[in-house]
Protein backbone atom coordinates (compact mmCIF):
# COMPACT_ATOMS: atom_id res chain seq x y z
CA UNK A 1 0.00 0.00 0.00
CA UNK A 2 3.24 2.57 0.59
CA UNK A 3 2.95 4.56 -2.29
CA UNK A 4 -0.62 4.54 -3.20
CA UNK A 5 -2.83 8.19 -3.07
CA UNK A 6 -5.46 9.02 -1.68
CA UNK A 7 -5.99 6.43 0.51
CA UNK A 8 -8.61 7.53 3.44
CA UNK A 9 -6.81 5.42 5.37
CA UNK A 10 -3.67 6.94 5.84
CA UNK A 11 -4.67 9.58 7.44
CA UNK A 12 -4.95 8.06 10.84
CA UNK A 13 -2.48 5.10 10.34
CA UNK A 14 0.03 6.08 13.01
CA UNK A 15 0.60 9.10 15.61
CA UNK A 16 2.81 10.49 12.96
CA UNK A 17 0.40 9.72 9.89
CA UNK A 18 -2.20 11.72 11.85
CA UNK A 19 -0.02 14.64 12.86
CA UNK A 20 0.96 15.36 9.18
CA UNK A 21 -2.43 15.19 8.01
CA UNK A 22 -3.49 17.61 10.65
CA UNK A 23 -0.73 20.28 9.79
CA UNK A 24 -1.52 19.90 6.29
CA UNK A 25 -5.71 20.36 6.88
CA UNK A 26 -4.69 23.87 9.37
CA UNK A 27 -2.86 24.91 5.87
CA UNK A 28 -5.70 23.79 3.82
CA UNK A 29 -8.49 25.54 5.89
CA UNK A 30 -6.44 28.93 6.41
CA UNK A 31 -5.99 29.04 2.61
CA UNK A 32 -9.78 28.29 2.08
CA UNK A 33 -10.83 30.76 4.76
CA UNK A 34 -8.33 32.90 3.02
CA UNK A 35 -10.01 32.48 -0.55
CA UNK A 36 -13.68 32.84 1.05
CA UNK A 37 -12.82 36.21 2.74
CA UNK A 38 -11.10 37.49 -0.75
CA UNK A 39 -14.51 36.71 -2.65
CA UNK A 40 -17.22 38.75 -0.05
CA UNK A 41 -14.64 41.34 0.47
CA UNK A 42 -14.51 42.28 -3.59
CA UNK A 43 -18.41 41.33 -3.62
CA UNK A 44 -18.84 44.06 -1.12
CA UNK A 45 -16.45 46.49 -3.03
CA UNK A 46 -18.17 46.04 -6.24
CA UNK A 47 -21.27 47.97 -4.30
CA UNK A 48 -19.11 51.00 -5.25
CA UNK A 49 -17.70 51.95 -8.30
CA UNK A 50 -14.36 53.95 -7.06
CA UNK A 51 -13.55 50.47 -5.30
CA UNK A 52 -14.03 48.07 -9.21
CA UNK A 53 -10.39 47.87 -9.35
CA UNK A 54 -9.56 46.39 -5.36
CA UNK A 55 -12.45 44.68 -5.96
CA UNK A 56 -11.07 42.86 -9.28
CA UNK A 57 -8.03 42.09 -7.48
CA UNK A 58 -10.01 40.29 -4.93
CA UNK A 59 -11.00 37.91 -7.24
CA UNK A 60 -8.24 37.40 -8.66
CA UNK A 61 -7.04 36.57 -5.38
CA UNK A 62 -9.37 34.21 -4.43
CA UNK A 63 -9.67 32.51 -7.61
CA UNK A 64 -5.91 31.52 -7.08
CA UNK A 65 -5.98 30.52 -3.35
CA UNK A 66 -8.74 28.28 -4.55
CA UNK A 67 -6.07 26.53 -7.27
CA UNK A 68 -3.65 26.54 -4.37
CA UNK A 69 -6.47 24.06 -2.27
CA UNK A 70 -5.86 21.11 -4.53
CA UNK A 71 -1.92 21.09 -4.73
CA UNK A 72 -2.08 21.32 -0.51
CA UNK A 73 -3.92 18.23 -0.85
CA UNK A 74 -1.96 16.62 -3.27
CA UNK A 75 1.29 17.78 -1.62
CA UNK A 76 -0.37 15.85 1.87
CA UNK A 77 -1.51 12.83 0.13
CA UNK A 78 2.27 12.56 -1.25
CA UNK A 79 4.37 13.33 1.71
CA UNK A 80 2.02 10.82 3.42
CA UNK A 81 2.36 8.28 0.65
CA UNK A 82 6.34 8.81 1.52
CA UNK A 83 5.83 7.46 5.07
CA UNK A 84 5.83 3.76 6.15
CA UNK A 85 2.71 2.04 7.59
CA UNK A 86 2.37 0.23 10.82
CA UNK A 87 3.50 -3.26 10.05
CA UNK A 88 5.39 -2.57 6.23
CA UNK A 89 9.32 -4.02 6.25
CA UNK A 90 11.37 -1.45 5.26
CA UNK A 91 13.60 -3.50 3.64
CA UNK A 92 10.94 -5.06 1.23
CA UNK A 93 8.41 -8.17 1.21
CA UNK A 94 11.38 -10.48 -0.40
CA UNK A 95 13.66 -10.27 2.58
CA UNK A 96 14.46 -13.55 3.60
CA UNK A 97 11.78 -15.07 1.70
CA UNK A 98 9.47 -13.93 3.87
CA UNK A 99 6.67 -11.39 3.26
CA UNK A 100 5.58 -8.47 5.75
CA UNK A 101 2.79 -10.55 7.47
CA UNK A 102 5.37 -13.27 8.88
CA UNK A 103 6.07 -13.03 12.22
CA UNK A 104 9.43 -12.92 14.07
CA UNK A 105 8.72 -16.49 16.00
CA UNK A 106 7.97 -17.43 12.38
CA UNK A 107 11.48 -16.53 10.95
CA UNK A 108 13.40 -18.01 14.18
CA UNK A 109 11.89 -21.27 13.80
CA UNK A 110 12.27 -21.29 9.98
CA UNK A 111 16.14 -20.37 10.82
CA UNK A 112 17.23 -23.01 13.28
CA UNK A 113 19.37 -25.56 12.66
CA UNK A 114 18.18 -29.54 12.22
Amino acid sequence: MRGKLFDPRRAGASPRHAQIYGRYQVVYTVVEFAAAVAFVIGSVFFFSDSLALPADWLFLVGSILFAVRPTVSVLREAHLARLPLPGDDPHGSSRRGTDRHTTAQQVATAERPR
